[in-house]
């Protein structure tokens, strides 16, 4: 399986720290030191969840000889949907005008990317597709209540696509060699952690402090999993992908694992916690930093809880 083009896309609008100083007395000091972020973007009032993703498709094909009637699969994530009938994929099949295929939408909190990628392995191993986009967005700041002192200041919104392969496209595609996901609601707190629950309110954290040790604890164990399974070690990644929740978090797992921070990718620090999308959209970011033959591990925890990791290379 192979990644043949990736893309990305955040709103331009930046809103920092002062406004929570502003709002609710936050420092930017204090929120910096305890979570990374000293701005991120939110979406325009004209945006939403499907607008950004559609944009990053957009962007996605601009970077390719592949013609969209030639997709024979949609797998769409995210947590903060613009609408929770006419889901993400269906929007982006209709705006490509690519009829009668396979389109799905998950939602496993913000480790959907690795299970949506994990939905297209399936897919392809059974042969019902061999190109597939697969599109994660997230318009947080929707949900958001910003006045939340506890983590309305942490989110951002922001959109990535990818284009995966069955079969190697060109040279410059990079491999999925190993996927493995899981559920973890058996541990801590997971099903009060982090919540939404729209029709109550907006984005809660009252547990804050579980997440984060399980966060801590999932994603190292997972990304040696995947390292293990094709028998690599961890002396043979170059770089890492983290979920960008807190940059507290993405540092104790690079410790960890016993990683020097410069092979870590981090971007809440100008974007906030993207959701689902903030480890797609980093490695659309960096995509002109890799060279060929280095291993790329993006490791990722959600709410609920749910984890998983992927090893890519380039």
């Amino acid at each position: 399986m192979y990644i043949h083009a990736v893309s990305h896309y955040f709103p331009s609008e930046v809103v920092g720290n002062e406004h929570f100083t502003r709002l609710n007395g936050l420092s930017s000091e204090w929120i910096t030191e305890r979570t990374g972020i000293r701005e991120r973007r939110k979406a325009a009032p004209d945006e939403n969840t499907n607008t950004m993703a559609l944009e990053a498709v957009r962007r996605l094909f601009d970077q390719t000889a592949i013609d969209p009637s030639q997709i024979d699969l949609i797998v769409g994530a995210t947590y903060t949907p613009y609408d929770t009938i006419v889901t993400l994929a269906h929007v982006v099949q209709h705006n490509l005008g690519v009829p009668d295929i396979p389109v799905i939408s998950v939602s496993t909190a913000c480790s959907s990317l690795i299970n949506a990628v994990e939905v297209v392995e399936g897919y392809f191993a059974m042969n019902k597709a061999t190109l597939a986009v697969v599109v994660v967005s997230e318009h947080n700041t929707a949900y958001n209540n910003e006045t939340d002192t506890v983590s309305g200041h942490l989110w951002g919104d922001g959109a990535a696509a990818l284009l995966i392969s069955k079969e190697r496209i060109s040279d410059e595609d990079m491999t999925i060699h190993t996927i493995i996901t899981g559920g973890a609601a058996t541990s801590g707190k997971a099903t009060t952690g982090v919540m939404l629950k729209p029709l109550e309110q907006g984005v809660l954290m009252p547990h804050g402090r579980d997440v984060f040790i399980n966060a801590c604890l999932y994603m190292p164990k997972v990304s040696l999993q995947v390292l293990e399974k094709h028998n690599l070690t961890i002396d043979d990644v170059d770089y890492l992908i983290p979920h960008q929740a807190n940059l507290r978090i993405s540092l104790n797992v690079i410790n960890t694992l016993k990683l020097p921070e410069t092979k870590l990718l981090s971007n809440i620090q100008k974007l906030g916690n993207t959701g689902c999308a903030g480890c797609a959209i980093a490695l659309s970011e960096n995509r002109s930093l890799f060279k060929k033959g280095q291993n790329i591990v993006l490791t990722v925890f959600g709410g609920g809880y749910s984890f998983g990791a992927m090893l890519v290379e380039v």
